[in-house]
Parts: C-alpha cells; sequence; structure tokens
C-alpha cells in the first residue's frame, strides 16, 4: 500500500467516525425530556388589530393577552371594559397593549377633537397638488407657511408661521399605511397652532397667497428667512418706503452775552491849590516875604 492510499483510508475513517459520533450526540439529545417552566404572566387589553387615529374602539377592537408579570406595561389596562367606547389619539399597532396615553379621555369622543392638546387650536385650510408639495404633506409631518401679498406697491413674500404640525391631510389622520412613501391626493390641510398663531393663519388666508414647505421631521429649529421682494429676484434693489414728512428743528437758544460793568473807581481828591507866589523884601536889617497877588 502506497502513501496516498494509506492517507485517502485514514480520511475515509475520521469521516466515518466523525458521522457516527454525530448521530449519537442527536439521539442523545432527542431522547432528553422536554423541561417546561411556567412563566408567572398576568393579562393586559391590546389591540385586535391597528387601530388608527379618531377610531372609536369597540369590544371587537381588543382582546386581553397574557404578558410577563416581572415586566409590567405602565398603565396598561386590565379590563375590557375601560377602553370601550373611547377615542384613539394616537396610533396602537396589532398586539400592542393600550395604555392611556394612546385614548381619549372617558366621553371625550373620537375623531379630530381629542388629539388637539389643551391650549391649541385646528386650522383647516384649502391646498392643491403646488400648495400641498404635490401631495407629501401627511398627518405628522411638519410644514412652514409662507405668505406672499402685495405691499407698498411690490410683491413681498415672507415665512409667517414656522414648524408647524400637520394633524389631517383630507380625511385622513395617520400616515400612508403602506409607508411607501407615495403622495396621498388631497384638498384641505389641517393645522395644529396656538391661538395666536391661529389668527394669524387665518388672516394669511384672507390677505393673500399661502404656499407650504415641507420640512425635515429632525429640523426644530424656527425659520428665519428674510423678506423677499420683487426686486430681490433681478438683483436690485427694493423700492425705499417714502421718507417720512421732516419735523421742524426746534429754534436755537440765542447765547446770553454777559457785559461785566467797569469797576468802580473812587473819586480822587482835590488838586491842591497852587502856592501863591511869594516876594522876599529887604528894608535895612529887616526881612520880609510878601505874597504877591
Amino acid at each position: 500500500m502506497d502513501r496516498n492510499t494509506r492517507t485517502l483510508v485514514v480520511v475515509l475513517v475520521a469521516l466515518a467516525a466523525a458521522g457516527v459520533a454525530t448521530f449519537g450526540v442527536a439521539r442523545v439529545i432527542r431522547s432528553r425530556p422536554v423541561i417546561e417552566r411556567e412563566v408567572a404572566h398576568t393579562y393586559v387589553v391590546a389591540a385586535a388589530h391597528t387601530l388608527t387615529v379618531g377610531a372609536m374602539v369597540s369590544p371587537a377592537d381588543v382582546k386581553l393577552m397574557a404578558w410577563p408579570e416581572r415586566t409590567p406595561v405602565p398603565g396598561a389596562f386590565a379590563k375590557v371594559e375601560d377602553v370601550v367606547n373611547r377615542g384613539v389619539i394616537a396610533q396602537v399597532l396589532e398586539n400592542e397593549p393600550i395604555t392611556p396615553t394612546k385614548l381619549a379621555p372617558i366621553g371625550g369622543g373620537a375623531g379630530l377633537p381629542p388629539t388637539i392638546p389643551p391650549g391649541m387650536s385646528a386650522v383647516s385650510i384649502r391646498v392643491n397638488d403646488i400648495v400641498g408639495v404635490a401631495g407629501f404633506v401627511v398627518p405628522g409631518t411638519r410644514v412652514d407657511v409662507v405668505l406672499t401679498l402685495r405691499e407698498g406697491g411690490d410683491n413681498t413674500t415672507r415665512v409667517v408661521l414656522s414648524n408647524v404640525q400637520v394633524l389631517t391631510a383630507g380625511t385622513r389622520y395617520d400616515q400612508d399605511k403602506s409607508k411607501s412613501g407615495e403622495p396621498i391626493p388631497t384638498s384641505v390641510v389641517t393645522l395644529l397652532l396656538t391661538p395666536e398663531d391661529a389668527s394669524k393663519m387665518v388672516l394669511a388666508t384672507s390677505e393673500g397667497q399661502i404656499m407650504l414647505t415641507l420640512r425635515n421631521p429632525l429640523d426644530q429649529e424656527l425659520a428665519t428667512i428674510p423678506v423677499q421682494r420683487t426686486a430681490n429676484l433681478v438683483g436690485g434693489r427694493a423700492p425705499a418706503p417714502p421718507p417720512l414728512p421732516a419735523e421742524r428743528p426746534a429754534p436755537r437758544p440765542r447765547p446770553v452775552v454777559i457785559v461785566q460793568a467797569p469797576p468802580v473807581v473812587a473819586p480822587s481828591p482835590p488838586p491842591p491849590p497852587p502856592k501863591p507866589y511869594t516876594v522876599e523884601a529887604i528894608r535895612g536889617a529887616k526881612r520880609t516875604e510878601e505874597t504877591v497877588k
């Protein structure tokens, strides 16, 4: 037997031994009894199918589902009666436990009103394929509201509302179920606004033409775009506003000249009278002085 034949025989024997060992281990594992341990669980109310926003929960929409007791769901309901006849304000997926944050308060009804947070308002505007960003404005997206109107003899465009949430598009309360990103034709869009922004929106729709610009959902910065005018499109400058009437300048105060009085000089005493001329007269041995008048 040559060397190559011996090597082949050794390899075949090793493969056969490995196959027999594998078969034996598999039979031993299969023959072992299955040990089942019961896990402590509780029952929670879950959705029997996907519940969309605005729907009214009925007994056929929910079911009781076993849930591990050591990992409870905060706020989960244990009775079906606690969720029936309540509106859905956030989408609930199939087999997802229902929590109070997903449902409207008792007596709140269904539809759009329960989805409006306290202190906010819902305003609907009429749109077309262009205003509605070709149908890509769907519930849950965020938009900026741009207004174009004529002001001061020139057309101006400005952002009046920024980072606004879309509540509904047409009659839809949720995004496209297919998640394929396809556009949804609609003619009415409902926006979630504060009362102050709602008044701005109503005024904008009556004063000029509005346009919706779609935002990235991760972009939360407010738009700070300056006002654009028609003259800016051709590289010119916008016409300057008419000057305000000039106010008449206040009269300048006249300088006050203070004249100092000359110092008071005391009067000088009168000059002494002139000394009279005298003549010395000698008469013998006597000298006398006589005044000459």
